[in-house]
Order: structure tokens, then sequence, then C-alpha cells
């Protein structure tokens, strides 16, 4: 049986290892239209900020590594156009085009930056950040920039913005939303974090709309927003994803965003045709909806569940509850299933409550030991929907547990009650989720602070 795999980050990389361990009898072919293969992108802060050494080291595998595996490898080669019916591919080298056959065919096209529709985002030092070649080219701009705005505060561009400002350039970050990470953290905590950066130096410019980028003799040096303007000798654009899908469009079935539509075993409109990764959606327990939810632990979750089903159904797409972490300089920040920006989509009316408590006893820890929660919950039935976390401690593999209790349909008086163990050196008598959940129900618990 002939496998051919269309792209080789999170989703392909996942499916081809599922394939090599379950069917490694099986002509398994990977097809990447980058000259390298199974980049990481998530890792491309670490390299912008010299903890990653080389970009070679954010990859999951490369070709040597594939062949030795039995894995054929094709870089530079594009998938433009599939024939279902014929079970061929068409692709593109740099020696023409040419078609090959498949019995089975996993699409992984991923996503592409968002083009913001303004002019100048052709100037020179105008940079995207998706892959391996972007994140080289706004590396080596680093040491020669000093004034860099960030278009685009959602997870890349905070990232990006946090390398530029330690690197000691004067930054600028700009979104059009009233907050900086949208899509993850409600203002009870980006209202701290942007505190935080403005403190640092960093200038927060939200509700601002790019009107255009402003060059001189080809290079950037302005940006014009509908509130003010901002000098600039590079800028970094961040302003959101799209799937890579347009040259599927009549090929499989796409939605109204061009997503791949996917069943519950990742297979496409089309016989012996699957899909997963970021330009797929994917079932989102809180709200019992398909969403897009673009992390690599989902993308890898689907690689395998494509590949598991290749030769009949036999796994099932489980729900996932959207859920991550990252840091922002001092602060560790996670956050899982609905917030602000998504709780009116649950079947039931939800609320939510913000708590801030410590972490630890006070005689453990001399430093700021407080940790910031919210969670939301189904308002009549007290069943949880969603939870963030934030602090200066690393507290973000709590959001695991919030994850798993989202999951498994828990209550507020499940998780007010639950077990968690204590000792002095780690946390109080009553762990800080149980008393998120304690201060929800609006219930007191025993306080530890005189003796503690």
């Amino acid at each position: 049986m002939k496998i051919i795999v269309v792209g080789s980050s999170h989703a392909g990389y996942e499916a081809v290892q599922t394939l090599l361990k379950d069917t490694p009898e099986s002509d398994i072919h990977l097809y990447e239209k980058g000259s390298t293969v199974s980049f990481l992108s998530c890792g491309i802060q670490s390299y912008l900020e010299g903890v990653s050494n080389s970009l070679d080291e954010l990859h999951y595998a490369n070709e040597v590594s594939y062949e030795e595996q039995g894995v054929h490898v094709h870089t530079n080669s594009e998938v433009t156009d599939i024939d279902a019916k014929a079970k061929t591919i068409t692709v593109q080298t740099a020696d023409g085009e040419s078609k090959t056959n498949y019995d089975k065919l996993i699409l992984t096209p991923g996503a592409i930056p968002f083009q913001l529709p303004v002019e100048g985002t052709d100037l020179e030092n105008v940079f995207y950040l998706r892959g391996r070649n972007w994140a080289d080219k706004v590396k080596n701009r680093m040491d020669s920039a000093k004034k860099a705005v960030v278009i685009g505060a959602g997870y890349i561009g905070v990232e990006v913005m946090e390398a530029f400002a330690k690197k000691g350039m004067d930054t600028t970050i700009i979104d059009t939303l009233d907050q900086i990470l949208p899509t993850y953290l409600d203002k009870e905590f980006t209202t701290i974090l942007e505190k935080d950066l403005k403190e640092r130096g960093v200038k927060v410019q939200t509700k601002e709309m790019v009107k255009e980028i402003i060059g001189e003799s080809g290079a950037v040096t302005k940006v014009i927003t509908n509130k003010g303007e901002y000098e600039a000798d590079t800028v970094v654009i961040a302003s959101g994803i799209r799937p890579a899908t347009a040259w599927l469009k009549g090929l499989v079935k796409l939605d109204s965003k061009g997503m791949i539509e996917v069943d519950e075993y990742m297979q496409t409109s089309e016989a012996d045709i699957f899909a997963a990764g970021d330009a797929t959606t994917i079932p989102f327990n809180p709200t019992h909806s398909k969403v897009n939810i673009a992390l690599a632990s989902n993308a890898r979750r689907q690689g395998i569940v494509a590949a598991k089903n290749i030769s009949k159904p036999v796994m099932k797409m489980m729900g996932v509850q959207g859920t991550s972490g990252l840091a922002l300089f001092d602060y560790h920040f996670a956050t899982t299933g609905v917030k602000a920006l998504d709780a009116y989509q649950c079947e039931e009316e939800v609320t939510s409550c913000y708590v801030e408590e410590k972490i630890r006893p006070d005689f453990m820890y001399e430093k700021d030991n407080t940790v910031m929660m919210k969670i939301y919950y189904e308002k009549e039935s007290h069943i949880i929907k969603g939870a963030q976390l934030m602090s200066k401690e690393d507290i973000t593999a709590s959001i695991n547990t919030m994850a798993v209790v989202i999951e498994a349909g828990w209550t507020l008086e499940h998780l007010a009650r639950t077990d968690f163990f204590f000792q002095p050196e780690y946390n109080r008598p009553w762990n800080y989720l149980n008393v998120l959940a304690m201060k929800a129900l609006g219930e007191s618990y025993g306080s530890d602070t005189m003796l503690f």
C-alpha cells in the first residue's frame, strides 16, 4: 500500500510516525514544499532569544532520519492538484510538473500568515513569522534593528515582541482589539500583563487598525494606524493565520473559511483522503461544536487519528479543551476551555468567578506568591467549562488538571472537595484549585493565614 503524506509539520510528522508503527509494510512518501522537513515553529521564540543556537535544532526529524526509517522524502516538492478518482497527485518541483499515484492520502497543508491588506507589506525589513525561512530572516535582522513594530498581539506577536524587547529594541505592539492575547486570556489578566509591558518600555497600542506601512528608499520607516504613527526600522506582521487550502478548492470539501471538512475519523469528503492539522477543525468539548484551534498538540493528535484509520475506521477524534500556556517576562499563564470571548457559545448559561490566592504559606516563600485564577461554569448545574491561571510562579501545569476536569464534566462541588496533597513547600492545606471552586460557590474555607 502506497501512502502519501502532504506536509511535514506537527500533523504530518505524527501521521508518518504512526504509519511506521502500524503499517510497517507500507510504502510511505512524505512531500514537503520547503527545503527541510518537520520544522517546529513553536520553537521560534527560543531561536530569536538565543536559547536555541541553530534552526537545525528545531526539527522533529530530517531527511536522513526519515530515510533511515524507510520513508521516501520529497523536499522542494509542492503538491498542487489531486485527482481523487484516478488516485494521483500533481507535484511541482524545480524540474517541472509530474504526477504520481497513491492508495491512501493524508493532507496536512497547515496554515499561512494572514496577508495584511495595506500598502507597504512588501517593503524591506517587513516580515511575517511562519516557518523556518521567516524565522531566520527575523533573527538576522535583530542584530541591527533599533525600532520595531509588531502588528498583532496573539501568541506569535507577543513572543516576537518579547524577544525584541529583551534584545533592547524600542518595541511597539499593535492590535485591533482592546487587549493583548484576546483569544487566550480575559482582561483581568491582560490588564496586569499590559501594565508590566509598559513598565518595561514596550508600547502597547490596542484598539488600533493599521492603515499603511511607509518606507523610504524601499525600506520601512513608519507604521500608520487610525490613531497614530509609529517609527520603525523593522516590522513583524503577526495578525493571524489562514488555512493553506486555496489549492484544494473543488478537490475536497471546504467550509466557508477554507477549512478542510473532516468526519470523526479525519476522513475528508473524498474516499481514501484524510486530513489533519491547522487546516481542519476539531471537536471542542465545552461547546460541543467543531472549531479551529491551531495548536501543535491538537495537530499531533489529529495526525495519529488520521493514520490509525488509514485502512479502516478504528479510532475517533476525541474532543479537546484548547489547552495552552505561555510565559511573558515574569508571568506564566495558561488557559483551557471557554473564556469571555466564546462563553456565550455554550449550550447553557455560563457565568464566571475571578479569584486571587496564595500558592504556599507565607513562611515558605518571600517573593510574590499569588496565583490569579478565573473559572467558567454553567450557572444552574455548576458544570465547569473553562479556566485561566496566571502567576509569577510557574503554575501552568495545573491547567492540565482543569482540562481533565472539563472533559470529565465535573462540577464546582466536585473540584472544591477533590483530593490534592499538601506540603508547605508546595502548596497550602486547601489547594488553590479547591479554593477557586469554593469561591465560585460562595463558600468560605478554613483560612490558614494566621498560622502560615
